[in-house]
């Protein structure tokens, strides 16, 4: 059975937090890798600037009818991560993004149960037609996490992840609100008992 865990809307605790896991050379090389000024990269913003700057910085990160940002944290009340679903609402769609930065809890299947609450979320209130993923091609397993959950290859975008100086491929992955209810049933039915 997979693990519990939450998705709640992040604290300023949560975000120097996920600073400090982005400053691991071991959490920074499987998301985002770092920039030219040797900072750490992170999807939507800086974690860095949004605890410098003011309530109207957090609000135009955090209350973004565009983005659905969260916390992950674990059964026990732990932070463990950063959950988020870029939408594009004119075409009922978002990219979602996934970090477990609690080096601890890899190859556990937290990042499985919180991507399974995100799409919840996307295909649940939000009301999407279709999620998808662009997975580096040196992130083999969140490519093997998302094929497990049904995302399928849609196709493949040259360079656009940089690590340790050179530029990766990644592969887009889709998965459809009409695939998800039996693709989560299938899931639930292998990990009971």
């Amino acid at each position: 059975m997979f693990p519990e865990v939450t998705l709640v809307p992040p604290t300023r605790e949560d975000v120097h937090r996920l600073s400090g896991w982005l400053k691991d050379s071991d959490v920074s090389d499987v998301w985002f890798g770092v920039g030219k000024n040797g900072k750490p990269l992170h999807a939507t913003y800086n974690p860095d600037d949004v605890l410098a700057g003011g309530p109207e910085d957090w609000n135009q990160v955090f209350n973004d009818d565009n983005k659905s940002i969260f916390s992950v944290y674990d059964g026990h009340g732990q932070h463990i991560g950063e959950g988020q679903l870029l939408i594009e609402w004119p075409l009922l769609e978002a990219q979602a993004h996934l970090l477990i930065g609690c080096k601890d809890m890899w190859h556990n299947h937290y990042g499985t149960s919180a991507l399974i609450g995100l799409l919840d979320h996307a295909f649940g209130p939000l009301g999407l037609h279709r999620v998808w993923v662009a997975v580096p091609e040196y992130n083999e397993p969140g490519m093997t996490m998302v094929k497990h959950l049904g995302f399928v290859l849609e196709g493949r975008l040259r360079k656009t992840h940089p690590k340790n100086d050179e530029w990766y491929d990644s592969s887009i992955l889709g998965l459809l609100a009409e695939e998800y209810p039996r693709r989560r049933a299938r899931l639930t039915e292998t990990t009971v008992g």
